[in-house]
């Protein structure tokens, strides 16, 4: 049974320290991939990024990312916190940590839970330009393409990218 953690929140998080309380907690792991998406300062242009969220629906939507990555991958262990608010630039946006018995579960249900994160998790980002103006993020095809791409690992094939 994979131990499935998942967190909304508007506060920082402590990635190493993330990371090690799923180390310590999976002594029979064999590999642990962790990501953290970051604000890019977008060359200077941007100062921050702000990220609303549906409270409640966001919640449920990590959930059962995670219950879905868990079901789908040989997983121990799953962390998945995403941050919402004004986040500057250089903050932490997300952090996904995804122990199993060998790397290619844990680097294939990192990715997963991103690809589903980009396009199934309901936040909505806005950026906050230096020059004083802003403007909304819309998604983007490619993330959609990614997240397909799970469909067909699903009937067989091998994953694209």
């Amino acid at each position: 049974m994979t131990v499935i953690t998942t967190r909304v929140q508007p506060s920082d998080f402590d990635a190493a320290g993330e990371y090690e309380a799923l180390r310590v907690a999976t002594p029979a792991a064999g590999a642990i991939v962790s990501f953290t998406g970051l604000c890019r300062d977008e060359g200077g242009r941007l100062t921050a990024l702000e990220l609303e969220h549906y409270p409640g629906m966001a919640d449920k939507a990590l959930g059962r990312i995670a219950s879905n990555a868990a079901t789908r991958f040989p997983l121990l262990a799953l962390t998945v916190i995403h941050r919402h608010g004004v986040i500057p630039a250089g903050g932490n946006i997300v952090l996904v940590i995804a122990a199993a018995s060998h790397r290619k579960a844990a680097f294939e249900a990192a990715n997963f839970v991103m690809d589903y994160l980009k396009t199934d998790a309901p936040f909505w980002k806005k950026e906050h330009a230096a020059a004083g103006e802003g403007a909304w993020i819309a998604a983007k095809d490619s993330d959609d393409a990614e997240r397909d791409r799970w469909d067909a690992v699903t009937a067989g094939n091998a994953p694209s990218g």
